[in-house]
């Protein structure tokens, strides 16, 4: 007749790897018909009763109580298995490397190692908390693999750890990959010039494979845990680690990988990754964007691609550091005016514009919310179509007749608001035949009572031709280049000029903002890996495996996880 027997050890704590493999180990003793193995929890008592293991002795099991639970053919068989656990536990143990001794407490730990930068935690969520505090407060950073931390914890451990200028991933990080070396469930993948921010798991796997496989390699692939760039959390490890990428000169690529998430906190997020300097690749999984680039920010959509991209970019040759240059503006010079004949032109400046400034006015506006009361009075950023009815009536489209467009011009160039002017110049059959003459002559005289005023005009120009067109296209921007405007053959390269100019004198117009962040210190993360290992021994076996030096702590909860006398311990300590 079957028999169940139950031990209970109170205070008694493994890492959930020993206690699976001592599960497995009494299931496979002689006369054994099933083993279970867990701590306490009520979730853990529910899958000892899909068991038929949940015997009333367990049920009355605490949290931080060892549940080991032994079904035998007879009593014998039963009993004579629990006998053998604490042999099977030794025998499981690994030593951790060469260390014969194990720490009990941090400090202790980190003085065996006092190179160590990082300390694992993957101890339960309940305790993880306090133990990410401890590794703070002596100044390293934190690979937290624990799950079930509340979102208070998170966000405290992050705001603490961010001005310390120290790292806090996760929690419910399960993988990183720091200077070369694998932290939790990790690849080996090749170093090299691309690093990556994730705030998904096997994202951040799954791309680093592939840039692997692609013959590219990684300075550093740092986790931030799946609730950082919730609004709650607002991205605090994320903007840390951009920020720490955007600073190394050894990565020229970064990739910025997540789960779906808060939208505002994405905006926020891809906006200061367009002050890297350096190309930067987004997979925000789920976020809407009208275009495929903006400046030095590539959107991707599937780990393949996202992969492809970064390899790409490496050697792409193109200077992501080039910034405009607003040094001649005057003080209080800021805003865009943009005359268009052609009205698709238009409509696509406006597009292009959505991702630089939160709003553009127009009559013609995307958004109705954003129409000028009066075409004929431009406000802020403004972007006209001259070609629509209320401006052809009785008079020749503006891309045959200049006069209309002529005198817009030389009103906004007198506004001392205005910083760009930006027009299109459309060739071809049936157009004005030699536009550039007339408009060339209106922005010299612009320019020149610009300058007479003391301010600085830009004028940028997107000329629409061919070589082959009647009114000569070498000529015709030849003629604007002569009175300085700057000329591009695409719409899209003219619009994201002016962007980035007018986005510059922006930021050059706020003052400067309350940082609580500190920059990470990049030296540690380049020296080799030294850690703190707290929770799963397989965590020290991998590190071990990689050449890491790693110290293990043996850990148990303070005071036996009775979370009073814990807290009265610990206000004695800091006493």
């Amino acid at each position: 007749m079957a028999v169940s027997k139950v031990e209970i050890r109170t205070g008694a704590y493994y890492d959930s790897v020993i206690l699976m493999q001592l599960q497995r180990s009494l299931a496979e003793q002689p006369g054994v018909m099933d083993a279970g193995v867990v701590m306490g929890t009520e979730a853990n008592k529910d899958v000892l009763a899909q068991s038929g293991l949940l015997v009333s002795e367990a049920q009355r099991a605490n949290p931080d109580d060892l549940v080991i639970v032994v079904k035998g053919e007879d009593e014998a068989a039963a009993q004579a298995a629990l006998d053998k656990v604490d042999e099977l536990v030794s025998s499981r143990r690994s030593t951790g490397g060469d260390e014969d001794y194990r720490p009990h407490d941090m400090r202790t730990a980190v003085r065996m190692l006092p190179e160590a930068s990082w300390v694992l935690i993957s101890v339960p969520g309940r305790y993880a908390a306090g133990v990410a505090r401890q590794a703070l407060e002596l100044g390293k950073h934190v690979f937290l693999y624990s799950d079930n931390v509340s979102l208070e914890d998170e966000i405290s451990l992050k705001q603490e750890a961010a001005s310390k200028g120290l790292l806090v991933m996760g929690p419910d990080c399960g993988t990183a990959i720091v200077n070369g070396i694998g932290l939790g469930f990790a690849n080996k993948v090749r170093k090299g010039p691309i690093g990556m921010v994730a705030a998904s798991g096997t994202g951040l796997q799954q791309v680093s494979v592939r840039i692997h496989q692609l013959g590219g390699g990684l300075t550093h692939a740092l986790g931030t845990g799946g609730r950082d760039l919730s609004e709650a959390v607002n991205a605090i490890t994320a903007r840390q680690c951009l920020d720490l990428m955007a600073r190394d000169p050894d990565t020229r690529v970064i990739v910025l990988v997540s789960k779906p998430p808060s939208p505002k906190v994405a905006d926020e997020l891809v906006n200061a990754a367009r002050t890297a300097s350096k190309p930067v690749v987004v997979n925000f999984i789920g976020y809407a964007t009208a275009s495929r680039r903006v400046d030095n920010i590539f959107f991707a959509t599937t780990f393949d691609e996202t992969a492809e991209l970064a390899v790409s970019l490496v050697d792409s040759g193109e200077d992501f550091a080039v910034q405009p240059d607003i040094s001649k503006f005057a003080k209080g010079q800021r805003f865009l005016r943009g005359l268009f004949s052609g009205g698709t032109l238009q409509y696509e400046a406006l597009l292009i514009l959505q991702h630089y400034f939160p709003v553009v006015y127009s009559n013609a506006p995307l958004d109705k919310k954003n129409k000028l009361e009066d075409s004929l009075v431009s406000k802020e950023h403004t972007v006209i179509d001259l070609g629509e009815d209320e401006f052809t009536v009785g008079r020749l489209h503006p891309m045959m007749d200049n006069d209309l467009r002529i005198r817009r011009l030389e009103k906004e160039a007198a506004d001392p608001e205005v910083a760009v002017i930006l027009l299109d110049v459309v060739l071809g059959y049936g157009a004005h035949g030699n536009p550039a003459s007339e408009l060339s002559q209106a922005i010299y005289a612009a320019l020149q009572t610009a300058n007479e005023a003391g301010r600085h005009l830009k004028v940028v120009a997107v000329v629409s031709g061919t070589d082959e067109d009647p009114q000569g296209m070498k000529d015709q921007i030849a003629m604007l280049e002569e009175v300085g405007v700057r000329v591009e053959t695409s719409n899209d390269a003219a619009v994201r000029y002016v962007g980035r100019l007018l986005q510059a004198i922006e930021r050059s117009h706020q003052p400067p903002t309350e940082d609580r962040m500190k920059h990470v210190d990049l030296e540690p993360l380049k020296k080799p890996l030294a850690a703190i290992n707290v929770g799963l021994e397989s965590f020290t076996e991998a590190l071990t495996d990689q050449g890491s030096q790693v110290v293990h702590m043996d850990w148990k909860p303070a005071a036996g996880g009775n979370e009073k006398l814990a807290g009265i311990l610990e206000r004695m300590k800091r006493k």
